[in-house]
């Protein structure tokens, strides 16, 4: 009998050796697993979902902004107290296929108060400094920027500068 004791414990060990050596390799199993698939979600699933939405870029159709006489636009610069006015004529380079903005291959009225505004805007809060030559692109930029603030992401593609002065 006491040798049947002994039998049935050096026959558990084993099993329970066997069994332990089987969780453990189980468990790491399943963390690699879990790794895998947590790598997989944060490199391929969110990383696309932080991208900007892709717009097509149809060809340019030129724009020219301000008065309709002359297609200048006149304001004072240097803020209110300043003695100082811009005569700048812009010509914008915009995206046709926005659906949003033309009509029938036309700029909408609406589109054309909120780019005037927003261009407006932007002459008006530049400093004297920003009108130099050398700042010549950062304007460029700072317009094509605000316009397409107001008008939605790549309706703007460039904007020309076709008259400059400066008083």
């Amino acid at each position: 009998m006491a040798e049947d004791v002994n039998a049935e414990e050096t026959a558990k060990k084993p099993k329970s050796k066997k069994t332990m050596i089987l969780i453990i390799v189980l468990v790491i199993l399943g963390l690699a697993l879990a790794a895998g698939i947590s790598y997989f979600v944060t490199t391929k699933l969110v990383k696309k979902s932080h991208l900007p939405p892709v717009i097509q870029k149809g060809p340019g159709v030129y724009i020219k902004v301000g008065d309709a006489k002359d297609g200048t636009i006149i304001v004072n610069v240097g803020g209110v107290q300043s003695n100082h006015y811009l005569k700048i004529g812009l010509v914008l380079e915009m995206n046709s296929d926005d659906k949003t903005n033309f009509k029938d291959g036309k700029l909408t009225e609406a589109a054309k108060a909120k780019i005037l505004d927003a261009i407006m805007l932007t002459l008006r809060s530049e400093s004297m400094k920003d009108y130099e030559a050398n700042n010549e692109e950062k304007l460029k930029q700072s317009l094509v920027d605000s316009a397409n603030k107001a008008l939605g992401v790549a309706s703007v593609y460039n904007v020309y500068i076709t008259s400059f002065i400066l008083e």
